[in-house]
């Protein structure tokens, strides 16, 4: 297997985690019903069977940078394929709510600390020039894996009456798959030489990465083994906490898991059809992987920073486009149309940058924590957003919710301008230079 390909499975193995983050968080929606009517569960609890996972996440990513500290970035991921393989059996294996709600849990555990992660591995032990497209599959994966999850629920529907224990169920597949390649990918390098002090194994997959900048990348890190101690809450590491929490936050009050989640809801509001609805949101969720793949094709040639200020200005666009058609009562087929250029703009920008930025502008010292601190306000704020859409949106209206989303997207526009540093093809060693200075 020659240097390029190395690279390229590695990332993949890592990246898996991204794909069973988005089946775990998605097939729920094929069998939520279902278990409802089984166990007979009153409005609260099918509010906890539904959310019990994002509970998960949000804990997951709170505690992912333990492990990934203390044990490395291999390791770490292996545990997230058990996760992801215990609680896809254990679910469609459940012989009652309570057990079922265990072993949800431990899905949605397994999807934070995989944010944290998976992410985190492959900035490592990606080259610079292609750190940026490499990091990128992790999102791809995770919209990749979403569609699969309801392709798998549509596929399996109607089998019989345990049809939803095989749609939770048939996830140990891609964990199966996932556990096999975790085990055959190289420890990052970079955690080798900090934590273990390995600097001989570190070297040989440095070489591996890249030859020419193997040597100079083992100098940086060794120069900064006395800091492995220090804490993230800091003077020194204000900028790239400022950086990754604003990050984060921007990425959820675009209002994107309220439209991905509620978008059959939010058609309805628009006078369409709940059909059309369904219809509309498979469009969603489609348009919303071709559109991650263009912003990894273009991620590390146009740059993070110009990919968030073309696509924060779409986003500006279609977001007043949409609350106007609220307001002035004109929506019909205007809003579905606004909506998938939304997601366009959204996915080539935000959802592909979130995790790459992240995952660079921390120095290595800290970057597991770093990485853990973002991913827990994307999730603390995915949350919040996801359990009060509904509410406001109902209370308020959708005009004023998507001037809101719109409104909260020009702020975003500002941050990339005049704030966000450009990460491109830097060395995560050289990275103090590019976000302090900027």
């Amino acid at each position: 297997m020659n240097q390029n390909l190395k690279i390229f499975f590695w990332s993949l193995s890592a990246a898996l985690g991204g794909f069973l983050f988005g089946f775990d968080t998605a097939v729920i929606s094929g069998v939520e019903q279902t278990l409802q009517k089984l166990w007979n569960l009153n409005s609260f609890e099918h509010g906890v069977t539904v959310s019990i996972a994002l509970i998960g996440t949000v804990v997951g990513s709170v505690i992912g940078g333990i492990p990934a500290e203390k044990l490395g970035r291999k390791k770490s991921l292996l545990i997230i394929a058990l996760l992801y393989l215990v609680s896809s059996l254990g679910t469609a294996y459940a012989v009652d709510w309570s057990v079922f709600l265990v072993f949800r849990f431990m899905g949605g555990l397994g999807v934070g600390v995989s944010s944290v992660v998976a992410p985190l591995y492959i900035s490592e032990i990606a080259p610079a020039h292609k750190r940026g497209r490499l990091v990128a599959m992790f999102q791809f994966n995770i919209v990749f894996g979403i569609l699969m999850a309801y392709l798998s629920n549509y596929l399996l529907s109607g089998i019989g009456e345990n049809e939803w224990r095989w749609m939770l169920g048939v996830q140990a597949f891609p964990s199966i798959i996932f556990t096999i390649t975790v085990l055959l990918i190289p420890e990052s390098p970079r955690w080798l030489i900090l934590k273990r002090g390995d600097i001989s194994t570190a070297r040989k997959i440095l070489l591996t990465i890249d030859e020419n900048s193997a040597e100079q990348i083992i100098s940086s890190i060794k120069q900064n083994t006395s800091k492995v101690q220090i804490s993230l809450f800091q003077k020194g590491y204000s900028k790239p906490i400022i950086l990754a929490v604003l990050f984060a936050v921007f990425n959820q009050v675009s209002g994107i898991n309220a439209i991905i989640y509620f978008a059959p809801r939010i058609f309805e509001m628009a006078g369409i059809g709940k059909d059309s609805a369904l219809l509309s949101s498979a469009g969603i969720g489609l348009i919303n992987l071709v559109s991650t793949l263009l912003g990894i094709s273009l991620i590390d040639k146009f740059g993070r920073r110009a990919l968030m200020i073309a696509g924060s200005c779409g986003l500006i666009l279609t977001l007043f486009l949409v609350a106007q058609a609220f307001f002035t009562q004109r929506m019909g087929m205007n809003v579905p149309f606004y909506l998938f250029a939304y997601i366009a703009f959204f996915a080539f920008s935000q959802g592909a940058v979130i995790w790459v930025f992240i995952s660079e502008i921390f120095p290595n010292e800290v970057r597991a924590n770093g990485q853990a601190l973002g991913s827990f306000t994307h999730w603390l704020m995915a949350s919040i957003i996801t359990f009060t859409f509904p509410y406001i949106a109902e209370t308020f209206g959708g005009g004023i919710v998507f001037a809101f989303f719109a409104l909260m997207m020009v702020l975003q526009l500002l941050f990339a301008w005049k704030i966000m540093p450009e990460t491109k093809g830097k060395s995560l060693e050289n990275m103090d230079s590019v976000v302090l200075v900027h």
